[in-house]
């Protein structure tokens, strides 16, 4: 198999493993924890110097391809594993391969950190170690992220579309509704942007979504 993923899915692996998934690829999956030193090896840091998770080496012809950062590495997986063919997730033109980058990077730099604060706060992180304060600091800011989306979402659906780059879900989705997801226990937030909340369910909800997380 040419495609080997490094990661578990209960991290920003989930995102290359899901990619994989919804395209119906034969891959390589080594589950590498984030915690216990694996990443420190020095085999794994010769795939990534920064000692992170995930990584995808893609065997070629004219040699390996090794891709680090999650974004990244589920965007190419679309772009090279993945046919334009206007019904899988990867981008089938221009338009739609302009929606995948600009949505993911908007999800990195603008929504990642506080929605993880979310989820540690709120749901992930033993109640004695939460810090509310924290929590509601990040909803805070995150409201006026999702304002963004839900006017996008707004606007798609008066066109007929459910998702944020095509009638169909994609790359896009995926990547933006991985990060999103996080931000799920703040009910309030969610309320507050019902067509965020439902967008966000409608994509994790996928049955390939449900398989990537059960990878060992």
């Amino acid at each position: 198999m040419p495609l080997t993923i490094h990661g578990i899915p209960a991290s920003r692996a989930i995102r290359p493993l899901w990619a994989a998934t919804e395209l119906g690829l034969a891959f390589n999956h080594v589950p590498t924890p984030y915690l216990g030193g694996a990443t420190r090896t020095p085999g794994f840091l010769a795939l990534n110097p920064n000692g992170h998770i995930p990584v995808v080496v893609d065997a070629r012809p004219d040699g390996d391809v090794v891709v680090w950062e999650s974004m990244a590495c589920a965007l190419y997986i679309a772009r090279h594993h993945g046919q334009p063919d206007g019904a899988s997730i990867t981008p089938a033109n221009p338009r739609e391969d302009a929606e995948a980058l600009r949505w993911s990077f908007w999800a990195v730099t603008e929504c990642e950190a506080d929605a993880l604060t979310v989820l540690m706060h709120r749901l992930a992180m033993p109640a004695e170690r939460r810090k509310p304060e924290l929590a509601q600091a990040a909803e805070k800011r995150l409201a006026v992220r999702l304002r963004v989306m839900e006017q996008h979402l707004t606007a798609q659906q008066a066109a007929g579309c459910l998702y944020l780059a095509a009638e169909r879900f994609t790359v896009a989705d995926l990547c933006v509704a991985s990060v999103l997801n996080w931000a799920r226990p703040a009910r309030e937030l969610m309320k507050g942007h019902p067509l965020t909340h439902d967008w966000i369910v409608r994509c994790t909800e996928r049955p390939a979504h449900d398989v990537a997380r059960a990878l060992g």
